[in-house]
């Protein structure tokens, strides 16, 4: 891992499994394409701090008749110390035809083998954790499927009806006047509790990377 100050753009695109974000973290060392699930939470804009960058990859994809390859960096965590808009320039440089990352983690799940390591790079390269098949609890907030795989207790209770708060949020649940969410649960879990906790009155604080109950 190496931890880098720079500066992270944020844009909103509006898809098919519901809004989700890109990034693009400009540093000393070169810009890269940020998707980590988290950044769904984030509000469009521009957020400079501190990044700790744990992987960096190229990642290809199809995208309206057109092949993208990009050089993608995964962030193990980053301290945020400024916010502002981004401008109508920034905002281009984000395509709106980018892929939702839903989609790509289903191209895995079907085969699609991961893209190499970026060459020449072992310092800013960290290998992929190796897979340990543990025996876990049953839980709304355990993510056990393969990426992009969709466990139906995420969507609905077993008689089809939506699922309510309280399997929603798992072991959040009450919700306290300051929630953090777990962005190791599937994207679409985590879409949906942020949209959820957008209807019960909380607001997301970037710097502090958590959400705040309103006051009423």
């Amino acid at each position: 891992m190496i931890t880098l100050a720079g500066q992270l753009a944020i844009k909103t695109i509006h898809g098919r499994n519901g809004d989700f974000n890109v990034g693009r973290l400009a540093t000393a060392i070169g810009e890269f394409t940020v998707k980590n699930p988290e950044l769904d939470q984030y509000p469009e804009g521009k957020y400079e701090g501190d990044f700790v960058i744990a992987e960096i990859r190229p990642s290809m994809y199809n995208t309206s008749g057109r092949m993208v390859i990009e050089l993608r960096a995964h962030l193990g965590g980053m301290t945020l110390s400024n916010i502002d808009a981004l401008t109508k320039d920034e905002a281009g440089r984000l395509s709106p035809q980018e892929v939702d990352p839903i989609d790509e983690e289903s191209d895995k799940a079907r085969g699609v083998p991961p893209e190499p390591p970026v060459p020449g790079a072992p310092a800013l390269t960290a290998p992929a954790p190796a897979v340990v098949e543990t025996p876990v609890p049953a839980s709304p907030l355990v993510d056990t499927t393969p990426f992009g795989v969709m466990s139906l207790k995420e969507v609905t209770k077993t008689d089809g009806e939506p699922l309510d708060d309280a399997a929603l949020f798992g072991v959040l649940w009450p919700l306290s006047d300051v929630v953090k969410l777990d962005a190791t649960v599937s994207r679409r879990l985590l879409r949906q509790q942020r949209d959820r906790l957008g209807l019960l009155g909380f607001k997301f604080e970037p710097l502090s990377q958590d959400w705040h109950r309103k006051a009423a």
